[in-house]
């Protein structure tokens, strides 16, 4: 009888433990989905603000190459706007080397 006693009493301790180890592994679990959780919002936060920077910097930059683009151009149609044009050359040449007349 006092070995059925015995055999109770460490079955019932080791139900214990494992329902210690139970509610340990479970608390484990919650406190490693909750720090995820937070590591996660934390990298979408740095994230956002770093996009929204890099977003700031590529339109500040859009905006000055357009305008250097349109300076450029600016300064193309000032150049060729001072060129004279030899309408009757050109025909003539065009007419020698591209019609074949002549």
């Amino acid at each position: 009888m006092e070995n059925e006693n015995t055999l109770d009493h460490l079955l019932k301790i080791e139900a214990e433990a494992a329902a210690l180890v139970n509610d340990a592994q479970a608390e484990a679990d919650r406190r490693i989905h909750d720090n995820e959780e937070k590591m996660r919002a934390a990298y979408e936060e740095r994230f956002k603000v770093e996009a929204q920077g890099r977003e700031a910097s590529l339109k500040i930059e859009k905006e000055k190459l357009k305008e250097q683009y349109q300076d450029a151009i600016d300064e193309y149609g000032k150049e060729i706007s001072g060129i004279n044009v030899d309408v009757e050359r050109f025909t003539s040449l065009f007419n020698k080397y591209i019609a074949g007349e002549g």
